[in-house]
């Protein structure tokens, strides 16, 4: 979708109405309704979750953390998919036999160490192109958000989580980068990109990143919907997630019970705030492998020995 430049400054507006960094805790904004007292995103989220004193160490202290492989390897393939359909001929694929299209759909991927990932993403887009194509729906091919960024802000109420009360009502800064989305008719279905192996007890880990993502875009103002091409009447009905690795895709109905994790994860961070309290989890085969294991005093305990 074209934005003209009166849309292109409204967004502008809005987005610099929110705070540039705001996941240290903003006490000073408490009072202040019209600015939030902390940004949170999907990882911020989850890294909570995970554990609150690797997010201490990530999000407080802003201790820096190594690059692993398996992050490059995100980054780099997130990439290759983004690019893949910015660069995508839909005209051009839909003269095109199934041999074509599949070397077609291979030669829009680079060539370096994550040529096995490529080949599987560019099997598995020819395969949705030629059904697209069978049930005459071309246009929901494409996504209609490819990599896009979006931000939000919400009152979260002191009783919206059954789990825990807060002291009173908060701002909050809602902000990520959603892989894909697709459409069919008004609905909208995101679909996340994993470049790890698929093992089934991500399911409920993945639903609920997936129904971050429904908060964020259904809070999302209008200026950030337009830019991303989206419009207020568009709702989430559907969403999936896609590990190539494994060659494994999976989408299914939104679930209003993950809504209901991701609004007490919301709570129990800011609770965590409110009490100043950041505790460690305690598991070896995950702290083991964690980027702060080697300062983290609960990591050093004879508990461990």
């Amino acid at each position: 979708m074209v934005v003209n430049m009166n849309q292109e400054e409204k967004y502008k507006a809005v987005i610099d109405s929110m705070d540039e960094y705001t996941y240290q805790w903003n006490p000073e904004n408490a009072e202040d309704p019209s600015k939030p007292i902390l940004k949170i995103t999907k990882s911020s989220l989850g890294s909570h979750d995970w554990c609150p004193k690797k997010y201490d160490f990530s999000y407080i202290q802003r201790l820096p953390q190594d690059q692993t492989e398996a992050m490059l390897k995100g980054t780099v393939v997130h990439n290759a998919r983004e690019d893949f359909f910015n660069d995508f001929d839909i005209a051009k694929a839909e003269t095109m036999n199934n041999t074509e299209l599949l070397d077609y759909c291979q030669s829009l991927f680079p060539i370096d160490d994550y040529l096995d990932i490529y080949l599987t993403i560019a099997s598995t887009e020819a395969e949705r192109f030629i059904e697209a194509k069978e049930e005459d729906k071309l246009d929901e091919y494409l996504p209609i958000v490819n990599e896009g960024l979006f931000d939000a802000e919400i009152i979260f109420r002191a009783n919206q989580s059954k789990k825990f009360t807060l002291q009173r009502d908060y701002k909050i800064h809602l902000q990520g980068i959603i892989d894909r989305v697709f459409r069919e008719g008004n609905s909208l279905i995101p679909l996340e990109l994993k470049t790890g192996p698929w093992k089934d007890y991500k399911t409920t880990s993945m639903r609920k990143e997936m129904a971050f993502y429904q908060l964020m875009i259904e809070s999302a103002p209008e200026e950030v919907l337009i830019k991303n091409g989206l419009t207020k009447d568009m709702r989430v009905t559907h969403w999936g997630w896609y590990y190539p690795v494994s060659n494994y895709m999976y989408v299914e109905e939104a679930k209003k019970r993950s809504m209901t994790s991701v609004v007490d994860g919301i709570a129990k961070l800011l609770h965590a705030y409110e009490q100043g309290i950041f505790a460690p989890k305690f598991y070896f085969k995950t702290c083991s492998h964690c980027s702060f294991f080697g300062i983290c005093d609960a990591a050093q305990t004879d508990s461990w020995l």
